[in-house]
């Protein structure tokens, strides 16, 4: 087992280092400074390096991409006029808050509240007819 591990690594090996001659690695971000780890000090030791990579790649955990979906419709209720698209945002709203609020193992309490249209239309402003 430890050859196929061996191999595996011999092989990356090749392929970084014809990499570098090539200059793949030469627009970076970050190139030449040192990783910030302390940043992440708050995970364990063995998966900082694959958040590292992960956040480095814009990639999200399921529960926060949900959130910054939520973010986003909530922005644009703000500022929407028409009624029937705010009907269909706070719609759509509702099941990510919903879906959220499922994906969680946490009590009640903590859970998102999902939005009404009535108090939408008080908090934006008046109802558009």
């Amino acid at each position: 087992m430890s050859n196929i591990f061996e191999a595996f690594n011999k092989i990356a090996e090749k392929k970084i280092l014809e990499a570098m001659r090539e200059g793949q690695f030469d627009d970076l971000p970050g190139k030449g400074k040192p990783l910030d780890l302390e940043e992440d000090r708050h995970l364990p030791q063995d998966i900082r390096m694959a958040h590292k990579i992960l956040k480095n790649a814009d990639c999200l955990p399921p529960e926060l991409e949900i959130r910054k979906e939520i973010l986003t419709i909530e922005e644009l209720l703000a500022g929407e006029k028409d009624t029937k698209a705010k009907y269909r945002q706070i719609k759509k709203l509702n099941y990510l808050i919903m879906k959220l609020n499922m994906s969680r193992r946490s009590s009640l309490s903590l859970e998102k509240n999902q939005v009404y249209y009535d108090k939408l239309v008080e908090r934006v402003g008046k109802k558009a007819d």
